[in-house]
């Protein structure tokens, strides 16, 4: 191998660069300083003189090869190829659900999601996600095509940036974070589907950022909920807008988390994450700005945990809902819904079991207990439909063959007030998020 000398390998590590626009510039201007301290270099016939020199030569040159690297790395960044600005990825789950009695069994392709992913710059970044559920989109299927996010994020700093578009609300953990690696269970918890309807998405504009390491936040005006479309056993379910919502009674949502072990370290590698969301806005919004004349109001305060020590991960949700102007939409609708949950896991995958094809792969169990009422207080004078105060609890084990691949199974006990035996339930599934 060739070994360049001490005193010229700077200049040596900028003619090699040569994918870089500065190379001619950097060459040239390296020989000509060269070509200035020879003769300097050869009048002079004290060591010093000359070693002074050879340090200024190596000074410039080494200047030069920092700007071309430092060139180079923007280049490769943001000046590369157009496909390298380019981020795809997404998730997607099927489940085969079996129930006793009349509870249907089946296969479904319940979704699959794509992502894209631009980069304008360093500091402005395109986020969107279109899903398909449920394999068929007809007007005798339930299956659904939506664009389920896309918005523009503009970086300014850590704490103040600025999102626009479609965004995740950001109330409760499984509406902002729904992949199926990331949460235990075939199905969302029920709390999820009918309290914090998810996924729900909002369309507007907002700030996000870090106040210090341990807090974060998140804060949007958005389109607001459809009063019409609220009931007594799916909550408010059934306001979400997904197509054009109007902006007749836009609303205001944030949240706030803090994670205590970034500024108090814990034993054992812990991790602590401390929520709070919030949400409250006008119900006459429709689609396409076809308002449908509801007199109301709905306000929800939410907190959540996550937790994971050692082995052992926890977490939990509580929220609640009032709806102002109840008594006015009709069809069952509370004055207040109010649901929580918890749930732990373990992990149970033996460490001398991850090796070859398995070294990435692990297990856990989990129990969750649900409580959730959609009908939790009522109107004066409208009576409580006792088939919205439900309980469930949900047993079960996740196998992650990859961090990013999951295979799922659990047993799920449902009960609510009305006093019959709803159906246990039986589901299997596999997801997957790239």
């Amino acid at each position: 191998m060739h070994t360049v000398p001490k005193t010229n390998r700077s200049f040596a590590f900028v003619l090699f660069r040569r994918r870089s626009g500065l190379f001619p510039v950097a060459a040239v201007l390296a020989l000509s300083i060269l070509c200035l301290a020879r003769p300097a270099l050869a009048l002079d016939n004290t060591a010093d003189l000359r070693d002074r020199k050879i340090q200024e030569l190596e000074k410039t040159v080494g200047a030069l090869a920092e700007r071309v690297d430092a060139m180079e790395k923007s280049k490769a960044s943001y000046g590369g190829s157009w496909i390298d600005k380019f981020t795809l990825g997404g998730y997607g789950e099927m489940h085969a659900n079996f129930g006793e009695g009349s509870a249907p069994d089946q296969f479904d392709i319940h979704r699959l999601v794509a992502y894209v992913g631009y980069t304008f710059t360093d500091w402005i970044r395109l986020h969107s996600e279109v899903e398909l559920e449920h394999a068929l989109v007809s007007s005798e299927s339930d299956g659904e095509l939506s664009i389920e996010q896309a918005y523009l994020d503009f970086l300014l700093s850590d704490p103040v940036n600025i999102r626009f578009g479609r965004v995740l609300t950001p109330i409760g953990i499984i509406n902002r974070k729904h992949e199926p690696p990331t949460f235990y269970g075939v199905e969302r918890p029920f709390l999820d589907q009918v309290v914090i309807p998810t996924t729900w998405s909002s369309d507007g504009l907002g700030f996000f950022g870090a106040i210090s390491p341990s807090l974060k936040y998140e804060l949007y005006v958005v389109s607001g909920l459809d009063g019409s479309g609220f009931n007594a056993t799916n909550g408010i379910r059934g306001g979400r807008i997904k197509e054009r919502p109007s902006l007749h009674e836009p609303a205001v949502t944030g949240r706030l988390d803090f994670f205590p072990f970034v500024a108090w370290p814990s034993a054992y590698g812990s991790f602590l994450r401390l929520g709070a969301s919030a949400y409250y806005g006008g119900l006459d919004n429709g689609n396409q700005g076809k308002n449908p004349g509801i007199d109301g109001d709905l306000r929800i305060l939410s907190a959540d945990f996550e937790y994971n020590v050692a082995r052992f991960d926890f977490r939990g949700v509580f929220a609640q809902e009032k709806i102002d102007g109840a008594a006015r939409i009709g069809n069952g609708t509370a004055e207040e819904i109010l649901g929580w949950y918890l749930e732990g896991a373990a992990h149970v995958f033996p460490d001398g079991w991850k090796r070859g094809k398995l070294a990435k792969s692990d297990a856990a169990v989990f129990v969750r207990y649900e409580d959730f009422d959609t009908q939790y207080r009522m109107p004066a004078g409208v009576s409580e439909n006792p088939a919205g105060n439900r309980t469930a609890w949900t047993l079960g084990v996740n196998f992650y063959l990859t961090p990013s691949l999951v295979a799922k199974a659990d047993y799920q006990v449902r009960d609510d007030a009305t006093g019959k035996d709803l159906p246990d339930l039986i589901n299997f599934g596999i997801g997957w998020q790239f």
